[in-house]
């Protein structure tokens, strides 16, 4: 699964950059975080040493998450990493975990060849017997742990095992006979490529490989119109089990399963429909990612967990009803669906993670319930059809490139309780025709509101203290400007190319213009200055041809290069004691 993870994020690599999930230490132990399933997954920590404890859940701010994963590499090469405890709550343990720690290489820990600790089959060597049997009590088998041993021919599993993760036995040429009990309830991805099994026609029926009800693979002699067969009922799919089968066209999926794993159906370019039976609770991440000719896929609605990416770039997908158990909308799930046009969110909804619904240009509206809470990065970027937005009253922040590019955008009402409006969250908004700022806005990133072209009407609130660089470039309807009584910052081309700004009105707490903050506004006529202002920056209102009157307070100290070149029909002031830069008034009068 962390294969298909590494691979799918390069898509969106440069926009999303491993996407909403920072780390966080907790206790001298790194993790990732997932705010939607409330989970943290130990990521690489690189000085963990001693007697490690990874707790079953951590504490971060107001919120605990439940520790489910041990990611790949998470300890890697740590030599003096001694010993560790494993709690229970841990469901995965991803590759190369715990490769070159101290604890891998002192023999006390091994056992007839095999390591485990705290009921997880962490590794195996040379030294397992040909005929092995998993001791009872095991419930969790680590990706990998038996990869490529040419020992074993044989491996009795123990009821109870709960987790089978991907190429558990990859590369074991000589195993014949594997069995899986019932009690497993996830089987990772490549578990038997490679091996004996895997190499016998014989195993596989109708195009796929089957063992003890549970469906490992399938290779393209599977039927177009696959259906499967309620005699023998498939209880589990493993991950990335259909994964690039180009032949599959349909599939009706058993009423015995309760999960479509991670990456199932990834890859299927060809799969126009998926029945998936009302039995299904956990749609895993990249379950369906870039099925580009998928236009069915009908959601259960006793649906309780849904996974990132699950259905990014599933070009013909039109719409989808959301489980009102889910929590929100997660990570990228609906990402590059074009033809995407109407979401039913969850009643109870709280995040719409970052880019949920990216490059949906034919989604037409979104209706939040009122619980949203979270508006993540780039999650409607590229809408290009959706034309108004509320956003639920409990949002205080918009995140980066939110609707950046949504160009048909032309209403948006903002909570009061906003209290930032991030990087690039409406660039590229061209109908954007007015916005009030909320009483409690202290912050407009940078480029927040670049090229909206049609932008007319700001109101801006009292309250605001920072607008940072080229926040509203290139917005040429602005014909008038007061700045907010409280603000203290003023960025770099804040407003510059505001072709048909006319007047700037400063409130009296600003101490210095960013450096090309109004360059270029040529129709800027007046300007009335801070009674505080200390600084006028580089080029701050170069090329203002029309600028004639400006009212300059007693306080200024600096005035930097070219600050009011080319401003033909100002008429240069007194600067006596003023430190003044090269060429700052070069063609006024």
């Amino acid at each position: 699964m962390k294969r298909m993870v590494m691979s799918a994020l390069c898509v969106l690599g440069a926009m999303l950059a491993c996407y909403g999930q920072e780390k966080t230490l907790f206790n001298e132990i790194y993790y990732l975080l997932d705010p939607i399933e409330g989970t943290a997954q130990v990521t690489e920590t690189p000085k963990a040493y001693g007697d490690l404890v990874i707790p079953s859940e951590i504490t971060v701010g107001t919120r605990t998450f439940r520790v489910t994963e041990i990611g790949e590499k998470a300890f890697k090469g740590n030599k003096n990493l001694e010993a560790i405890v494993i709690p229970s709550s841990i469901e995965h343990i991803y590759r190369n975990a715990f490769d070159g720690t101290g604890l891998m290489k002192n023999k006390t820990f091994w056992e007839d060849g095999v390591l485990i600790i705290d009921s997880c089959l962490i590794a195996t060597s040379k030294d397992i017997s040909a005929k092995y049997e998993v001791p009872e009590g095991v419930r969790l088998i680590a990706a990998g742990a038996f990869e490529n041993n040419k020992t074993v021919t044989r491996v009795i599993l123990p009821e109870g095992l709960k987790e089978i993760d991907h190429d558990t036995f990859k590369g074991c040429k000589n195993l014949e006979k594997v069995n899986i009990p019932k009690s497993v309830l996830h089987l990772g991805e490549d578990i038997l490529t490679g091996t004996a099994i895997y190499a016998d026609e014989a195993r596989w029926k109708r195009g796929s490989l089957i063992v003890d009800g549970c469906l490992l693979k399938t290779n393209e002699a599977i039927k177009s119109k696959y259906t499967f067969s309620a005699k023998k009922p498939v209880r589990l799919i493993a991950s990335g089990a259909f994964k690039d089968n180009k032949t599959l066209v349909s599939i009706v999926l058993p009423d015995s399963l309760w999960e479509i794993p991670a990456g199932a159906f990834m890859g299927c370019t060809e799969l126009h429909e998926a029945v998936i039976p009302q039995t299904v609770t956990k749609v895993g991440m990249y379950a369906f990612y870039g099925c580009e000719r998928l236009t069915t896929a009908t959601l259960p609605t006793t649906l309780e967990s849904l996974g990132a990416w699950a259905f990014y770039g599933c070009l013909n997908l039109e719409q989808q009803v959301l489980s009102d158990n889910l929590k929100g909308v997660p990570l990228g799930c609906f990402s590059m669906c074009r033809k995407f046009k109407h979401i039913q969110l969850p009643k109870e909804a709280e995040r719409i993670d970052d880019g949920a619904f990216y490059g949906c240009s034919q989604l037409e509206d979104i209706n939040f319930p009122n619980t949203v809470e979270y508006l993540g990065e780039m999650a409607f970027a590229g809408c290009q059809t959706l034309f108004k937005v509320e956003v639920p009253y409990a949002v205080t922040q918009i995140g980066k490139g939110c609707f950046k590019d949504c160009n048909r955008l032309y209403g948006m009402v903002l909570p009061e309780g906003l209290y930032s409006i991030d990087d690039e969250a409406f660039m590229g908004c061209l109908m954007l025709e007015k916005i009030n700022i909320p009483k409690d806005l202290f912050r407009i990133g940078k480029n927040a509101f670049a090229n909206c072209q049609m932008l007319a009407r700001l109101t801006m609130n009292e309250h605001v203290h920072i607008i940072e660089k080229g926040a509203f470039v290139h917005c040429i309807k602005l014909t008038e400007l007061s700045l907010p009584k409280e603000l203290e910052t003023l960025g770099e081309g804040a407003f510059e190319q505001c072709i048909n700004l006319r007047k700037v009105y400063m409130n009296d707490r600003l101490e210095k213009v960013g450096d090309r903050a109004f360059a270029t506004c040529r129709s800027l006529q007046e300007v009335k200055m801070s009674k505080s202002l200390v600084s006028i920056g580089k080029s701050a209102f170069a090329e203002c041809k029309n600028l004639q009157k400006v009212d300059w307070p007693d306080s200024i100290e600096e005035i930097g290069q070219e600050a009011f070149f080319n401003c033909i029909k100002l008429q240069t002031p007194d600067v006596s004691g003023i430190k003044v830069g090269k060429n700052a008034f070069k063609n006024c009068r």
